[in-house]
């Protein structure tokens, strides 16, 4: 399905977010969080709902997309990018467009921001549908950004080395601060490497043919996709360390399909499962052809889980 409406959310504080309604508008109501963070949400038409039964919203977070400021301008004030950030703006989005309750579906980063979301306006939730499911704990990040290097130390030893020696204790950090350059040139050296860096490691994926899962993201799409990722990881996203476990009895009562590839390298089942064992009303789902970026029986699956959310 194609939106059949498209607006901007003023926050009132200079970001305006881009956003669209899709489906049936009187049909039942989700949210579709994009991942990233800093990818934007998807551009054209959808798959994966049924338009006669969903009423569905996406839109682009801030700095992303076609959200403004775009990110990739090294004007743009980050400070005002951040998680709680985020979360405001949903709530925002949600009252006005006048929807009391909606289904919650968001991976990867997509699915931080949605447990974050839930936890803190359970009240508004009516199932989460999770695929590649993440936490964004410092000990995942350091994982995705080194531990997993282990099986790729030839193009981890590349990724530090583009920084200078003495910054790479912080190496997120030291990216944050050569994404904001005023000069172009030393923006896109530094959001080449990263992304060279992401593709790594999903090329051992049995569904990833392409490799350039990241790489594709050209010109401003990947400077503000490189420079919004490096700001939020090096910032362990404005998260406490394990606050979404922590908080997870918060969605007890609230139906979830967790959703998460065997082969995901990036960001290991490990914890999805902890998520599962943790949350009686939500099913893991583990998919054995795939990794963080799928798969047609991924697809399946969700398109299952959310035709019997639908039937609720």
């Amino acid at each position: 399905m194609a939106p059949y409406a498209t607006g901007f959310l003023d926050t009132g504080d200079g970001n305006r977010i881009y956003y669209e309604k899709l489906g049936n508008p009187d049909g039942k109501p989700a949210v579709n969080l994009h991942g990233g963070p800093g990818s934007g949400s998807l551009v054209g038409p959808t798959r994966g709902w049924d338009p006669e039964t969903w009423h569905v919203i996406r839109f682009d977070q801030r700095g992303c997309g076609r959200s403004t400021p775009h990110a990739s301008d090294p004007a743009t004030d980050m400070s005002l990018n951040t998680t709680p950030h985020l979360i405001a703006d949903i709530e925002l989005l949600r009252e006005h467009l006048g929807i009391e309750r909606w289904l919650v579906k968001g991976g990867s980063w997509g699915a931080t921001l949605s447990l974050a979301y839930a936890e803190q306006h359970p009240e508004r939730v009516s199932e989460m549908i999770i695929p590649a499911v993440t936490m964004t704990r410092p000990e995942e990040t350091d994982w995705l950004y080194r531990g997993v290097g282990r099986f790729f130390p030839e193009a981890l030893d590349r990724f530090q080395k583009h920084v200078p020696e003495d910054e790479r204790d912080d190496l997120l950090a030291a990216y944050a601060r050569l994404l904001a350059s005023p000069d172009r040139a030393v923006q896109e050296a530094a959001a080449a490497e990263w992304v060279r860096w992401e593709d790594t490691v999903v090329s051992l994926e049995p569904q990833n043919t392409s490799g350039d899962h990241y790489s594709s993201r050209i010109d401003d799409a990947r400077l503000a996709f490189v420079r919004i990722c490096a700001h939020y990881f090096s910032n362990n996203a404005w998260l406490e360390d394990g606050q979404i476990l922590r908080d997870i009895h918060k969605l007890h009562g609230i139906p979830a399909a967790l959703v998460h590839g065997r082969h995901d390298l990036g960001s290991p089942l490990y914890t999805a499962w902890q998520i599962a064992q943790a949350w009686p009303d939500a099913t893991l789902y583990v998919i054995e052809d795939s990794g963080h970026t799928g798969s047609q029986e991924m697809s399946r699956i969700l398109n299952q889980v959310t035709a019997e959310f639908a039937a609720r």
